[in-house]
């Protein structure tokens, strides 16, 4: 059940950010849902093979380079999902980042309920 408020709670923030951000265009909630899905299951099988790959340089910038794989992930999500684009890199960066932001917002909410 936690699970699945993740994934409703993950699509409304994709089709609240689409609507506040100009270089994000999702067609319908149920391209946001495929997005959310498809979201997570990079996040959980490619993530960490490219932050294994690239730790040096994640290293080496303290971290920050990790903001860079979060935006290949949202290109690659456009790759994958139909009715899901954004206009461009700089795009998919604040995307990425924006959407990481409220999510660990509401998945702390989330939890706290819980309890």
């Amino acid at each position: 059940m936690k699970l699945l408020m993740k994934v409703v709670f993950s699509s409304i923030l994709v089709m609240f950010l689409s609507n506040v951000m100009n270089g994000v265009h999702v067609d319908n909630f149920t391209t946001s849902i495929i997005v959310a899905i498809v979201l997570g299951l990079l996040n959980i099988f490619v993530k960490p093979i490219l932050v294994l790959f690239t730790l040096p340089v994640t290293v080496f910038t303290l971290g920050l380079f990790l903001l860079f794989i979060n935006a290949l992930l949202i290109l690659l999500c456009t790759k994958i999902v139909g009715g899901f684009t954004v206009d461009s890199f700089f795009d998919a960066l604040i995307f990425s980042t924006v959407l990481s932001f409220l999510q660990s917002i509401m998945y702390r909410l989330i939890n706290e309920e819980k309890k």
